[in-house]
């Protein structure tokens, strides 16, 4: 589904059925350097079960035309235009690591326009290692590798998908490399400068889960338990022997925690 937002061309998929903006809206936003890719298992279900969906390629990523935007709440400002463009008065974000902190900000920030809120992989603050930050920013595929390493648990280390054939560390390293010059340091940029995480949570007054992977060395699961201690009323969920990068590597489970949220 093509979009134009702020004058760009927007790219998002819809699960492969028709967006029907009469439904409750899900709006999936995915992570630093990524695509709308990583939500192709729940996007499909919820389309197939009464929500319609958009997972989103952010401007300059993916199939999105557009520039990329410098800041965690350039990006949540950023939002409210593409529910415009889609008919949509409220929806439901769920956002995994940098999206969610988009998807957290945006809450905060334009509270009329979110329903309910689910964050993966998620933390108040992202400080990125200065190693892979410097190998982001001058494109170095080291920055590929370093994110597949940390980003996986067992799953992805051992071979051990349920779907036979996908092995998630080449084909992570792949879905990077998909991306222009310059988005993934532009990305852990962004993620590494937001310092208004607390802030933001203190604000939220809807509905939210937050979802956590057991063995993340990315956004460890204490930081999203800090996270869900601040929301007023939050849940919190953590999938066993998931590292961050839950969603491919345990996509049945994340699913079903969305499922019994939403």
């Amino acid at each position: 589904m093509k979009l134009q937002v702020r004058g760009a061309e927007t790219f998002a998929t819809t699960g492969g059925r028709l967006f029907d903006p009469k439904q409750p809206t899900l709006v999936f936003a995915h992570g630093a350097g990524m695509n709308r890719i990583v939500w192709s298992l729940q996007t499909r279900y919820f389309a197939h079960h009464g929500y319609a969906v958009l997972a989103v390629d952010f401007p300059g990523h993916g199939r999105s035309k557009g520039t990329l935007l410098g800041s965690v709440q350039e990006w949540a400002d950023w939002i409210p235009d593409l529910l415009d463009s889609a008919g949509v008065d409220k929806a439901t974000l769920v956002g995994h690591s940098m999206g969610s902190l988009i998807a957290l900000d945006c809450a905060a920030r334009h509270p009329e326009r979110v329903s309910k809120l689910a964050l993966l992989g998620a933390a108040a603050e992202m400080p990125v290692h200065p190693d892979l930050l410097k190998a982001a920013n001058e494109d170095d595929p080291v920055a590929f590798d370093l994110i597949m390493d940390w980003g996986t648990g067992p799953v992805g280390h051992f071979g051990r998908h349920p779907v036979p054939g996908i092995c998630l560390l080449p084909g992570g390293r792949n879905l990077l490399r998909m991306e222009n010059a310059g988005v993934l340091g532009n990305d852990l940029g962004l993620c590494n400068d937001y310092q208004s995480g607390m802030e933001s949570a203190s604000q939220v007054r809807c509905p939210t889960l937050v979802i956590a992977g057991e063995v993340d060395r990315m956004t460890p699961a204490k930081q999203g338990f800090k996270l869900c201690r601040t929301i007023s009323g939050a849940q919190s969920r953590v999938i066993p022997k998931a590292g961050h990068m839950m969603m491919i590597e345990h996509s049945g489970e994340t699913l079903t925690a969305l499922k019994g949220f939403l």
